[in-house]
């Protein structure tokens, strides 16, 4: 499936200036905003873009997206789970 981004002539020429694939990056960078959305999954994210999870993660890195860490409620929760199993 194609994509089409319609922008000024004179924005598209800067742009494919800066960018070695001007493509490449536009395809990235929207899978890369959708992945942060929680609109594709890791494995979508990998498949879309044709590279291996540690690539992922690199390009992921790159954007500064970091796997979402728990709240302090989720790990208060945690910890009085863990409690009743432990008969504490």
């Amino acid at each position: 499936m194609a994509v089409t981004i319609d922008l000024p002539r004179d924005i598209e020429a800067d742009l494919r200036q800066s960018f070695d694939d001007f493509d490449a990056a536009i395809k990235e960078a929207a899978l890369v905003e959708l992945y942060r959305q929680g609109k594709i999954t890791p494995r979508q994210f990998s498949e879309a873009l044709g590279i291996s999870r540690l690539e992922r993660d690199a390009v992921l890195k790159k954007h500064n997206v970091t796997e979402d860490l728990p709240t302090a409620d989720e790990i208060a929760q945690d910890i009085e789970n863990l409690r009743r199993l432990l008969g504490k």
